[in-house]
């Protein structure tokens, strides 16, 4: 029987060992990497870091299950990814060596102009980075003491201390839809179903109708048919939604989500990171490989933060 903790721990560690694969090629092209395809994990690479080196994914992300654990407080959650920011909190070695530039300028509104975390994100077309996207797994836990509706207000207020474009909020809520009915134990195409379903119940009203046409080859359920060369892997957030949604769909284990995910280039450990949230919820932590979850820096302190975040879910409900 499945527990809440470990349902906890192998969403975060799906996110974090998904982001420790890809940390060492991001930014290497598709065609690199068919010709010299990542099947485990290693070291160095784009940023020189030893192997199982998470990114700023993976901090984010504990910097807001870690919020979550003292209940649901959006100005806490905004200073604890300052916090990172600022003093290296929640890093894998003690340095912040990956951040977008959509988050980087919302953290400095927070720190040095002072502005509130429901004012600090990007509004305009061009802040649709994956930066919200890519950490927002944690809220998918609260489906059990919150409303459908009172959740996704709440995802999309996370998302928009850093991304508070409609279309990076949405992408939120979509993915946040699919996840929860994965944590229901769903399988992943029914998961995908009902969660597209459900989301555009809220959807389909405005404001959310003036960019419902972005989404459409997501909510027309049908992701998982297209080939690879139909689908890209940029740090645009629709982009590493569709990517993540057709890993995870067209695989069958947690390793070949995420080794396809990194496997498509580009922005390889936010792909996979998004997509490890997924397989890990699915296929729990014993099936994220023991040799991969072995080397992740920080191992014990995640454990630990699984731990406290579930104990702190299961006395709300």
């Amino acid at each position: 029987m499945e527990t809440r903790q470990s349902q906890v721990l192998a969403g975060l560690l799906g996110v974090c060992v998904g982001d420790a694969l890809g940390v060492p090629v991001e930014f290497t092209t598709r065609e690199e990497r068919l010709r010299s395809p990542v099947t485990t994990m290693q070291g160095y690479g784009t940023y020189n870091q030893p192997p199982g080196t998470w990114s700023d994914d993976s901090s984010l992300t504990f910097c807001l299950a870690e919020s979550l654990c003292q209940g649901f407080c959006l100005d806490a959650i905004a200073q604890s990814f300052c916090r990172w920011h600022d003093q290296a909190y929640w890093t894998p070695h003690g340095t912040v060596f990956d951040i977008g530039m959509t988050t980087a300028a919302a953290l400095h509104r927070l720190s040095w102009d002072q502005v509130s975390s429901l004012e600090s994100g990007g509004r305009d077309e061009r802040s649709n980075g994956n930066g919200s996207l890519m950490r927002i797994l944690p809220m998918a836990f609260y489906y059990k003491s919150l409303e459908f509706p009172d959740l996704i207000h709440r995802v999309h207020q996370v998302s928009s201390i850093t991304h508070a474009h409609l279309r990076s909020q949405m992408s939120c809520g979509i993915y946040i839809s699919i996840a929860i009915q994965l944590l229901k134990r769903d399988a992943p195409e029914p998961a995908y179903f009902k969660g597209i379903q459900k989301i555009q119940k809220l959807y389909n009203q405005p404001p959310y109708t003036s960019e419902l046409d972005k989404f459409a080859r997501v909510l027309e359920g049908e992701i998982a048919q297209f080939t690879m060369e139909a689908i890209q892997s940029s740090g645009y957030v629709v982009h590493s939604l569709e990517a993540a949604l057709w890993c995870f769909l067209t695989s069958t284990s947690y390793p070949q989500s995420v080794l396809k995910a990194v496997n498509l280039g580009g922005d390889t450990d936010t792909t996979a990171a998004i997509t490890g949230g997924l397989a890990g919820l699915y296929y729990g932590v014993e099936q994220i490989p023991q040799d991969w979850r072995d080397q992740i820096a920080r191992k014990d302190d995640i454990f630990d933060l699984a731990k406290r975040l579930a104990s702190a879910l299961t006395s709300e409900n």
